[in-house]
C-alpha cells in the first residue's frame, strides 16, 4: 500500500512532498475512528522501555533531527510509535537555509542528498511551540531532543554563544540536547569538531544557569567523515565535564559506491548523503568508538530501514537508534515493522545502558 503513496508523493518536489504528506496525515488523525485505527496499528507491540542518559524511552527507535525541524509534528510522530523525536536543528535566529532546490532523492540507492542549511523558525518561536505542545500533552511519554546549532552568519569564534542561546531557550521543554557541529551544509561548522572548540562549547553549556539548576543530557553528533585521529581526540574528552553521549552519525559527503549516475550526482552538487549508502560507514564508526570507549552511550544513526539494521547497530555498540531517510522509503509504519521483525527474530528488542 505504501509503495503506491510513495510513488505518488515522489512526483512532487521533496520538500513539498514532505509538507503535503504530513499535512494529510494530520488531517487523518483528526478523524476519531481513523485516528484510533492508525494508532492501534502503528503502535502494536512497540512498547519496549529503554533507559539511557538517565531517561526512560518508551522504545529505542527515534526520529532524527531534520524531519521535524520546527516541532510541528510531535503529535503525529508520537502516534506512529516513535520512542523519541529530535527536533531541529534550531538556531538562535530564524533563517531561510540554502537556496532551493536543496533536497534530492536517489531512489536507486534508497538515499537522500540534502543541503538544507539549518532552515528553521528560530529558538524563540520553536520554544513557544514546544511550550504549547507540552501544555496540551501533559502526560506524554514521548522523549523530545533538541538539536542545536549556530546561525550561518555567526563567526566560529562566537559559536558557543549561539549554542548557549538555543540551550537556554529550549531547556524547559526538551528532555536532552544535541550539539550539532557535524552538518556539511553550514560553512565552517565541521571545524567546530576540533577538540578545543568542542571543549569551549560544552563548558559554556554546562556553566549556564539552566544547566546549573537542572542538568539535562547533552549529546554530541559527529560526522562519519572524521579520520580516526579526530575521533580519538573527541573520545579523549569523555569522562570530563563534556558530553553525555554520542550520536553516530550525521550525513556524509562521500559519494563512493553509489549506483546513481555520476552526471546526476554532479547536477545535484554538494550536500550530505543519508540512507542506505551510509549504513556501513556509520556502523563501522560506532564499532570503533565502542571498542575504544565502551562506556559512552551511543545513538546509532545512518541507514536504518529494517529490523536487521537495528540489530547491526546494536551489535556494533549502539543503545538506541535513529532513522530519517528510512521513514521516507519504508513509510509511516516503519517503527511497527521494525518491532515485528525484532519480536519475531530476537525476542528482546533492545538492551539498556
Amino acid at each position: 500500500m505504501y509503495a503506491f503513496f510513495r510513488h505518488l508523493f515522489f512526483r512532487f518536489e521533496p520538500e513539498r512532498a514532505h509538507a503535503l504528506a504530513m499535512g494529510c496525515f494530520r488531517i487523518l488523525l483528526r478523524l476519531p475512528v481513523i485516528s484510533g485505527l492508525i494508532r492501534r496499528y502503528a503502535q502494536a507491540n512497540t512498547h519496549s522501555p529503554q533507559t539511557c542518559f538517565g531517561l526512560t524511552f518508551r522504545n529505542g527507535i527515534g526520529l532524527g533531527a531534520g524531519f521535524d525541524k520546527n516541532a510541528r509534528y510531535l503529535s503525529e510522530l508520537q502516534a506512529l510509535g516513535f520512542g523519541f523525536v529530535e527536533i531541529g536543528t534550531v538556531t538562535p535566529r530564524p533563517q531561510e537555509g540554502n537556496p532551493k532546490p536543496r533536497l534530492f532523492r536517489l531512489p536507486g540507492d534508497k538515499a537522500l542528498i540534502n543541503r538544507m542549511g539549518f532552515n528553521n523558525d528560530g529558538a524563540a518561536i520553536i520554544a513557544d511551540r514546544l511550550s504549547a505542545w507540552r501544555k496540551k500533552n501533559p502526560g506524554t511519554t514521548l522523549i523530545i531532543g533538541g538539536n542545536i546549532g549556530k546561525n550561518k552568519t555567526t563567526p566560529a569564534d562566537q559559536a558557543a554563544a549561539d549554542y548557549l542561546h538555543c540551550f537556554e531557550a529550549l531547556h524547559p521543554f526538551v528532555d536532552y540536547f544535541v550539539v550539532n557541529v557535524s552538518s556539511p551544509n553550514t560553512p565552517g561548522l565541521r571545524d567546530l569538531q576540533e577538540k578545543e572548540a568542542l571543549q569551549t562549547i560544552f563548558n559554556t553549556l554546562r556553566q549556564s544557569p539552566s544547566h546549573t539548576s537542572e542538568s539535562k543530557p547533552i549529546l554530541l553528533k559527529i560526522a562519519p567523515d572524521l579520520d580516526r585521529k579526530q575521533v580519538l581526540d573527541i573520545l579523549s574528552l569523555w569522562g570530563g565535564n563534556t558530553y553525555d553521549g554520542l550520536i553516530v552519525s550525521n550525513t556524509t559527503i562521500d559519494r563512493h559506491g553509489l549506483t546513481t549516475h555520476p552526471q546526476t550526482l554532479e547536477q545535484i552538487g554538494a550536500g550530505g548523503l543519508s540512507g542506505k549508502p551510509l549504513r556501513a560507514k556509520s556502523t563501522d564508526l560506532i564499532a570503533f568508538i565502542h571498542q575504544h570507549q565502551p562506556s559512552i552511550p551511543i545513538i546509532g544513526s545512518g541507514g536504518v530501514f529494517i529490523g536487521s539494521d537495528v540489530i547491526e547497530k546494536q551489535q556494533a555498540g549502539a543503545i538506541l537508534v535513529q532513522l530519517w531517510t528510512g521513514f521516507i522509503y519504508e513509510g509511516p509504519f516503519i517503527v511497527r515493522n521494525i518491532f515485528a521483525y525484532l519480536n519475531k527474530h530476537h525476542g528482546t528488542s533492545f538492551h539498556s545502558g
